[in-house]
């Protein structure tokens, strides 16, 4: 009967000390779980806020292209008429190490600070640390150039013409599926293309991105 009973005993102390065991194991396995995913977490918030930090998309003219010019001059009643049609290249560089997945943008033509064209731009989406050609066909509302028409023909037979456009591109940068960060690419380009080459002279730039 004693034999039984400090058998018995002894068999409750083993399963107590597996249990502690058991349980210090637990709490041993939970701790280095928590401390991996601060770890994890850490580094990732580390990585976004320096290798992966959120930057503006740069927008630029590649180039513009004079499609067609047709002035028309009638008498006695003197009648102008003018068709003018830009083929725009706008260039999207995406510098962050995420795709830039934008929206429906728009594209303003400014001549003379007035605006005398506007063209939609598609959606779609730029890879990471990649770009896209965005291609924009404006045709310019002659009625909005009624004010400046007589400096327009004048430009254009002087061979150069000096005009701005004024893009938006709404958009979302997705990192790793984890952070997504809305951003608008705005920017605004004071360009002068040679009216017999065809092509941009010169142009310059301002790029800005709203979070």
């Amino acid at each position: 009967m004693i034999i039984r009973k400090a058998m018995t005993e002894h068999n409750e102390e083993q399963v107590l000390l597996l249990r502690r065991r058991r349980r210090r194991c637990c709490l041993i396995a939970t701790g280095v779980a928590i401390l991996l995913l601060l770890a994890f977490f850490i580094i990732i918030l580390i990585l976004a806020l320096t290798v992966f930090k959120m930057k503006q998309p740069i927008t630029e003219l590649q180039s513009a292209k004079i499609d067609g010019i047709a002035p028309r001059v009638t008498f006695p009643a003197v009648d102008i008429q003018l068709n003018l049609t830009l083929d725009l290249q706008i260039l999207v560089k995406n510098r962050n190490r995420a795709s830039f997945k934008h929206g429906s943008g728009k594209s303003l033509l400014l001549y003379r600070g007035k605006q005398v064209g506007v063209v939609d731009i598609d959606p779609g989406l730029i890879p990471a640390r990649g770009s896209a050609v965005l291609p924009c066909r404006l045709t310019l509302q002659v009625d909005e150039m009624a004010s400046n028409l007589s400096a327009f023909i004048r430009d254009v037979l002087d061979g150069e013409l000096v005009m701005e456009t004024r893009t938006r591109i709404p958009g979302r940068v997705n990192l790793l599926g984890i952070f997504k960060k809305h951003i608008v690419a705005t920017s605004e380009c004071q360009f002068t293309v040679a009216v017999l080459a065809f092509k941009i002279q010169s142009q310059k730039c301002e790029n800005k991105a709203g979070f």
